[in-house]
């Protein structure tokens, strides 16, 4: 074997160990990018949560508005509803009944603040 036989031997052996450096090289940059990029599977996880999340939350508030439409309901035609609502709100009583109310807290009184001003 001649020296450029050599050369050449040695060429192929890098160059095979080259390219298979650059393909676990590459291999690493797309499983880093699956994992922890700006739509990889750390991120879909977070969504995920919080699409959850807000279904619990929609789901809520759904249940609240059917139950406040079914107030609005009962205001607009059922005599009952409206007269306890009077009585709730403002208190309202019929002749002869005696209205008990809880007495509220009072009022914390502010903190005293210096006029001197300089």
């Amino acid at each position: 074997m001649n020296f450029v036989e050599e050369c050449r031997e040695v060429y192929e052996q890098w160059k095979r160990k080259g390219a298979i450096l650059a393909t676990v090289l590459l291999t690493c940059v797309i499983f880093y990018h699956v994992v922890f990029g700006a739509n990889g599977w750390v991120v879909y996880q977070k969504k995920k949560a919080e699409y959850l999340q807000l279904q619990g939350q929609m789901e809520k508030l759904s249940q609240e508005n059917d139950a406040l439409q079914k107030d609005v309901k009962a205001l607009k035609t059922d005599k009952s509803a409206i007269e306890r609502e009077a009585r709730e709100q403002l208190h309202y009583t019929r002749p002869g009944e005696v209205v008990y109310m809880e007495p509220t807290k009072p009022a914390s009184t502010p903190a005293v603040v210096s006029a001197d001003k300089r």
